[in-house]
């Protein structure tokens, strides 16, 4: 794959692995092992993972350039 879909690459696999933790979660605090708890979790995650990947691509420039602004850039002792 290009260098220049690294962006995209990494939204993809974050917003994937943070949304199916977060999802996962929520899931059990709600329903605790109830029977059916992967096929609830799974659409819960989907769900989510349709909002965060795009929210993720929007969010994570404005998130660098904050960062970047609360970070000095000179080595300081």
């Amino acid at each position: 794959m290009p260098a220049k879909f690294a962006p995209y690459l990494f939204g993809f696999i974050l917003s994937g692995l943070m949304s199916g933790m977060v999802s996962a979660i929520a899931t059990l605090r709600n329903t605790g092992w109830a029977e059916g708890l992967s096929g609830l979790w799974l659409n819960a995650w989907i769900t989510s993972w349709l909002i965060a990947f795009p929210v993720v691509l929007i969010v994570a420039p404005l998130t660098r350039r904050l960062v970047g602004h609360l970070v000095s850039s000179g080595a300081r002792s």
